[in-house]
């Protein structure tokens, strides 16, 4: 559409368009990567301009000109988010940062509470019906220029089309401004790729293949991204789109076939990138751009299954308090759409939010995990709203969790340096018990590799990884959920309690080489529950004592079997040659077990209960191998009591 020809009176040039602002004016400028370049500088270098009140949610370009005293006397800055390139002037308080949730902040323009006087948008040229774009800027920059009585828009042909809620038709905009210039582009800085690829690593495990990911801007939400490509069918409803989901696409790791709303589509409210995904998202069906009112709505968030909100965070105290805004009194970045997208992956059915952020801050002098908040930080996000923490060295899962419960998890995702103060602050503020043992210094990213998955005939699915400091409730819920026979089988006796003190003397000695124990868990609802438990405990340089518990219902499907092959793995890395149980003469089962993987274990008889077994690891035989091997008969074993190192099943 020619525009000289359909609307002469409105096509001006910018120096014209940009006087019809009056003085005193409340100026809304388009968001990010689509915000009108041109138009902001030819009203910066007008300087008949004064007393100019700008309303921005990203703002890149004003950076070139708020370290000018001039500037500063005739405008004043009020930004929704604090982008990196204006942090500086944040903290010198040469802007005005509005915190509020990004879902409401279209509310805010529609009923008055801000008014605007004038909107600054950038758009494609008009298609042959008069409808430009607003491109890759929907966010809150639709409804600033609805809400405003004057909107000024710079007509640029590289801004691209895209579907959704981006329509604007020329005569919805009072003065047109043709001017081809490059879209801002914003790429993450790299910083430390080691960390962010391992806190990647951990974000990976909690995503489930069909998922639906809302996910931020940076190198951290960039590297995240990176260690997803082993997944299927994910799906996105995201406030922003970056150039990190460009190969998640290409490799059809994104199709957004199982989303719930809006299915083949990517759901978001702008895009900030390269040129490369500019024009990847231009004139793309997959693609549906939605006002941040939208977009960011707790209620429509939710109506996606499983959906997984992914952000980060400046700190994260004990009990669960996070700070995403603000260093202290320092304002520096914005609480954005974190709320908004935590409460609606909350009311999400299968959905869940991830906080994820690096343990330690400047060049690892500072723990991101405090004992309390800074001086002056905000509470972004409430403990109440907190699901999961991942920092490099693992998973902290916060939802339905006490305070103990809160401590032990975060402290032991917390840099190994500052574990045990954690800790021992914890105790001063009666958080956990006085004589709580701290989580292990060192660096467990080995212990990852123990980790797997067995599928039961009856198709449920365990899960096996190391026994944790965090895991005593759930250790306890376990043996509490016990008969009291397989207690006996277990212990050698009819133990009744399971105490604090118990379960303190257990993991004393854990240190996941020489003495190591996995569990087994199970889904249940939204949670995980233990329904076993193997360890080893070293005798010798080259032995060590091994023992089982399977809780009744899942007894008899091969779990004591498949950590009885995971502990020997475990312990050949650490040196050890053979394994010795004690076993009581009627745990028939736990016999068939063992010998089944040892056919050849040597079988010591006393004229007790007990059987004592040694088994050599070259001796093992993979399932399936042993064919129809005969087990001797239980009855005739006995063997010394060896206490509570004895095994059962």
């Amino acid at each position: 559409m020619d525009l000289k020809t359909v609307c002469p009176d409105k096509l001006m040039d910018a120096e014209t368009a940009i006087a019809k602002i009056k003085n005193g004016s409340r100026v809304f400028i388009g968001t990010g990567c689509g915000e009108p370049q041109h138009l902001i500088r030819t009203m910066v270098e007008d300087l008949s301009m004064q007393d100019i009140m700008v309303y921005q949610m990203l703002s890149w370009t004003f950076s070139d000109y708020v370290d000018n005293p001039r500037f500063l006397k005739r405008f004043s800055l009020k930004l929704f988010f604090i982008s990196s390139s204006m942090r500086k002037a944040a903290f010198e308080g040469k802007i005005d940062y509005i915190p509020t949730y990004l879902s409401q902040i279209p509310r805010y323009f529609a009923n008055q509470r801000i008014g605007l006087d004038v909107a600054l948008i950038q758009v494609s040229p008009p298609d042959r019906h008069g409808y430009c774009s607003l491109g890759v800027s929907i966010d809150i920059t639709l409804a600033g220029m609805q809400n405003a009585r004057m909107v000024i828009a710079q007509v640029n042909p590289r801004m691209p089309r895209t579907w959704g809620d981006s329509v604007v038709h020329i005569d919805d905009i009072d003065y047109l401004v043709e001017y081809e210039e490059p879209l801002v582009e914003a790429l993450p800085s790299i910083k430390n790729s080691e960390i962010a690829s391992r806190i990647g690593f951990y974000v990976n495990q909690l995503v489930e293949d069909g998922a639906t990911l809302q996910i931020g801007f940076g190198h951290l939400p960039y590297a995240i991204l990176q260690q997803l490509t082993n997944k299927n069918d994910l799906g996105i409803h995201t406030q922003l789109i970056t150039d990190g989901v460009l190969p998640l696409l290409e490799k059809k790791v994104i199709t957004n076939r199982k989303k719930t709303l809006l299915p083949g589509r990517v759901v978001a409210s702008l895009c900030m990138g390269s040129e490369k995904l500019y024009r990847y998202v231009d004139n793309n069906p997959m693609f549906y751009f939605r006002s941040s009112a939208f977009v960011n709505d707790p209620t429509v968030i939710a109506r996606n299954d499983n959906l997984i909100s992914i952000s980060s965070a400046l700190e994260v105290d004990l009990t669960g308090q996070v700070c995403s805004d603000s260093m202290g009194h320092l304002f520096y970045s914005g609480i954005g759409d974190q709320v908004d997208f935590l409460r609606g992956s909350a009311m999400s059915k299968g959905g869940f939010s991830i906080i994820a952020m690096p343990s330690t801050a400047q060049n690892g002098k500072v723990s991101r995990i405090v004992p309390h908040l800074s001086e002056g930080a905000g509470v972004a996000t409430t403990r109440g709203d907190v699901n999961f923490v991942v920092t490099e060295y693992g998973i902290a899962e916060l939802q339905g969790r006490s305070i103990y419960q809160r401590v032990m998890e975060l402290a032991q995702i917390a840099h190994p340096k500052f574990r045990e103060e954690l800790i021992d602050v914890a105790k001063t503020r009666h958080y956990i018990f006085s004589d709580q043992l701290p989580p292990s210094q060192d660096d467990l990213i080995f212990i990852e590799g123990y980790k797997n998955r067995l599928t039961l005939k009856n198709g449920k699915a365990v899960e096996f990884r190391p026994l944790l400091p965090s895991d005593e409730f759930a250790y306890r819920n376990f043996f509490y959920s016990l008969q009291e026979k397989t207690i006996y089988f277990r212990f050698f006796y009819k133990m009744k309690l399971f105490s604090h003190e118990v379960v303190q003397k257990q993991w004393a000695s854990v240190d996941y080489r020489k003495n190591m124990s996995m569990i087994g868990l199970v889904r249940r609802g939204g949670h995980q529950e233990i329904i076993a438990i193997g360890s080893y405990a070293d005798e010798s340089e080259t032995q060590a004592e091994v023992a089982f518990v399977v809780r009744e219902d899942f007894q008899g499907m091969g779990i004591a079997s498949h950590l009885l092959a995971d502990l020997e793995r475990i312990a050949k890395e650490n040196h050890f040659k053979s394994f010795s149980a004690t076993v009581l003469r009627e745990n028939t089962a736990m016999l068939h077990v063992f010998k089944k993987r040892y056919p050849n274990a040597q079988t010591t008889v006393s004229g007790g209960s007990d059987v004592t077994m040694h088994m050599d690891f070259d001796d093992a035989v993979e399932p399936g191998k042993t064919g129809d091997r005969k087990v001797p008969d239980a009855n005739a074993c006995a063997c010394p009591d060896t206490g509570d190192k004895a095994t059962g099943a």
